[in-house]
């Protein structure tokens, strides 16, 4: 029984001196960083925090750029890809992006955005030639596309975009994904120009093909604020645009042609 007694006193000596170790840090720690005073009555407490703002934001503006993964679903797409040497691939292109986004609540945001794109694309005919100076040579074309997006969006937040810490301190959220739809219109230029084949007698002529107008647009998308410095984010995006445009009488008996796809970019975001 002494013994036991023994064995219990040293093992609860050795258990107070392992909690008096570990718990000294944390006391020395409180005494070099004491609590911040309370505040008095009617005294704002700004917090030691350097990302933190003087009053919520409520708006902000952004610049992107986007990678335009094309859909090329329309009848025109088919026709020049069957003919030329174009793959679907090939409609991809870069566009820009400016928003700007008022804040209705801590989660909704309204944003009017412009977008603007283009693509230019040579090609030459698969499977016909032209016979110059003796030598079979390409017969070759050139295909442009050219949009601006104007377009309107409710966008909303899965997270605060910040909080308030005292009556004029507000700090931002670190990390904000959001979701949204919304719509607009697309105005487009596409024309063809160069040499092409008349398939009724075999023909080859020099020509320029033109078609422009506006069409309306909807789209989804989902992204993420990534907080850089205390006004400045990192935004990513992506989206999805549906559009079909009515094609002029130089591409008669065309459908639609479709200027949707899927489009993915990245920006910086500043809030005021």
């Amino acid at each position: 029984m002494a013994h036991n007694g023994q064995r219990m006193r040293g093992l609860l000596l050795r258990t107070c001196t392992a909690l008096i170790l570990l718990t000294a840090p944390a006391f020395a720690a409180q005494e070099q960083n004491p609590s911040p005073p309370q505040a008095q009555p009617g005294t704002a407490v700004i917090p030691a925090n350097p990302d933190f703002m003087l009053g919520q934001p409520h708006a902000s503006v952004g610049v992107r750029g986007s990678w335009v993964m094309a859909s090329a679903s329309s009848d025109i797409h088919d026709f020049i890809i069957s003919q030329l040497n174009v793959d679907k691939s090939d409609f991809n292109h870069a566009a820009f992006n400016l928003d700007v986004a008022f804040n209705l609540t801590p989660h909704l945001d309204i944003v009017g955005g412009y977008g603007s794109s283009a693509l230019t694309q040579p090609s030459h005919y698969r499977g016909y030639s032209e016979v110059i100076n003796g030598r079979d040579m390409p017969i070759q074309q050139t295909t442009e596309l050219n949009q601006i997006d104007l377009t309107g969006s409710a966008r909303f937040s899965l997270v605060p975009r910040g909080r308030h810490v005292s009556r004029f301190a507000w700090i931002p959220s670190s990390f904000i994904p959001y979701v949204g739809a919304g719509g607009g219109m697309t105005h487009y230029k596409f024309k063809q120009y160069g040499d092409f084949v008349d398939f009724a007698d075999n023909d080859i002529f020099n020509e320029t093909f033109n078609s422009s107008g506006w069409a309306p647009s909807v789209h989804a998308l989902g992204g993420a604020d990534i907080k850089l410095i205390k006004r400045l984010f990192l935004t990513v995006e992506a989206r999805y645009t549906w559009v079909h445009a009515e094609l002029d009488q130089d591409f008669i008996d065309f459908e639609p042609m479709d200027l949707g796809g899927f489009r993915f970019g990245a920006g910086i975001n500043f809030v005021f």
